[in-house]
């Protein structure tokens, strides 16, 4: 049976989760008509992470893919390798504790596939968007110092680059994520950006947020590495020709 969806998930130091959600995806896959791969990517965990992803897989759904590494290497590094491994007509990525739930999913697809677009990316801040579990004050102001950075002056018009929820087509997945360079959370901006000078059509989708407010990150040395990633961007692509 050809695989209609992959469905990348990265996954960084989230033993005390990971379980509960691996559960779900399983419920998840069993429940819909159609061929799903389920990729988990360890992107170099330092806790237990990689070892219950393994034993679930053995005791509970050999179908799960794990890929895992050593070494931390940035949340893009492990979605691009999610992406390039996969072998679905459409791809999909979505963080570890699931935060914007499952049945996002089908109305991702449909505008992928019935729609013909070419990119679908969750949009927190439409009208539409729900939180159900609240953010922390700290994480609502620099998504917001951040977002309006970025519409600004990098993806104009976009009001959220930093969904974590993003689909594409086959083949606009493997342009984007063999050319992408940036292997942490700038990843996301970057693939937009080329999304967009690559005049691909995106549609953009209302999300709830039913997640965690637990971080894995360090706020503050994260912000200055994407900052910086983030203004060399058009550098890159416009006088060095790095994307061409």
């Amino acid at each position: 049976m050809i695989i209609k969806l992959s469905l990348i998930v990265p996954v960084f130091n989230a033993d005390s989760f990971i379980f509960d959600k691996l559960c779900l995806l399983s419920k998840w896959e069993a429940e819909i008509d159609y061929k799903v791969e389920i990729i988990l990517v360890n992107d170099g965990s330092k806790d237990l992470t990689s070892s219950i992803i393994e034993d679930y897989i053995k005791k509970n759904n050999s179908t799960f893919k794990h890929v895992s590494y050593n070494k931390n290497k940035g949340k893009g590094f492990a979605v691009k390798t999610g992406m390039l491994e996969a072998k679905g007509k459409y791809r999909i990525f979505t963080d570890a504790d699931i935060p914007y739930g499952l049945e996002i999913i089908d109305s991702m697809l449909y505008y992928l596939e019935f729609k013909e677009y070419d990119v679908c990316i969750g949009n927190r801040n439409s009208r539409q968007s729900k939180y159900l579990v609240k953010m922390s004050v700290i994480r609502k102001l620099s998504s917001k110092i951040f977002t309006t950075i970025i519409s600004r002056y990098v993806v104009t018009g976009v009001n959220d680059t930093q969904c974590g929820i993003k689909g594409f087509t086959e083949n606009t997945a493997k342009t984007l994520f063999n050319k992408s360079l940036f292997n942490g959370f700038a990843f996301d901006v970057e693939i937009l950006y080329l999304s967009f000078k690559f005049e691909y059509d995106i549609k953009r989708i209302p999300v709830s947020f039913e997640g965690n407010d637990i971080s894995t990150i360090n706020l503050a040395p994260t912000s200055i590495k994407m900052l910086w990633d983030i203004f060399r961007l058009p550098f890159l692509y416009h006088f060095f020709n790095k994307y061409r």
